[in-house]
Order: C-alpha cells, then sequence, then structure tokens
C-alpha cells in the first residue's frame, strides 16, 4: 500500500508567522511611541515638519539598522520622512551589495591614476 507523502503542519507555519508578525509590530509599536515622545516631529534629513494629520509619514529609522537595538535614551534612532528613511535604506542596501562605502560614510578618494602626474617636468622641460 502507497505510504502518503508527509507534509508540513500549515496551520502550526501560519501561527509561527503570525506569532512573529504580532511580535514585530507590537516591538515597533513601543519604540515609535517612544521615539515620538523624545524628537520633535521633523524629519532627521529634509526637516519637513510633521502634525497629527501626516504623522503616519513620519518613520523611526535605526541608525545601526538593527530594529532589535531600541536603547531608553533614543540614541539608535532618528525620525525621518517616508521618502528619507527609504532612500536611506536603499543607500544601505547598495553599499552593501557593491561592497563600497558604508552608507551614510564619506567616501575617500580611490583614484588610481594620476592625470597630471608628469605635467610638471613636461613644463619644467619646455623652459
Amino acid at each position: 500500500m502507497p505510504t502518503k507523502k508527509s507534509h508540513p503542519d500549515l496551520n502550526r507555519l501560519d501561527r509561527v508567522v503570525s506569532e512573529a508578525r504580532r511580535s514585530r509590530e507590537d516591538r515597533e509599536q513601543g519604540y515609535r511611541e517612544r521615539a515620538l515622545k523624545l524628537y520633535p516631529w521633523v524629519c532627521g534629513r529634509c526637516a519637513r515638519e510633521f502634525n497629527h494629520k501626516n504623522l503616519r509619514e513620519l518613520t523611526v529609522h535605526h541608525r545601526d539598522h538593527n530594529h532589535d537595538n531600541n536603547p531608553a535614551d533614543g540614541s539608535n534612532w532618528e525620525l525621518l520622512c517616508l521618502y528619507c528613511h527609504d532612500n536611506e535604506h536603499q543607500r544601505y542596501l547598495t553599499a552593501d551589495l557593491t561592497g563600497k562605502v558604508e552608507a551614510g560614510a564619506r567616501q575617500g578618494s580611490t583614484l588610481t591614476h594620476n592625470a597630471f602626474a608628469g605635467l610638471a617636468d613636461l613644463l619644467k622641460a619646455k623652459k
């Protein structure tokens, strides 16, 4: 008699995913409320001001990109509008994918060739 192929318990999987989402939402709600109490309702990048009507467009950005790092003093947070927050994460992803400078860091000189390296010698030779 053929045996049935065992399938993962989909109900259990749904419960685990649902619990993880609920946990994340609770965590986010907690630090968002604290950040909104600590900081003025202004985007830290573009300086756009927010009020109760458009406050949903102001997000909490984790400076170190670790959403579990939520010190009580808010030192790992900054308030950013949706657009600036998206831009910051895009910069972070691009830097991570390309292996180039960390997002937000200043880029140093990466030149490997100096087009004017011999110019001084050439000018001296013409005299």
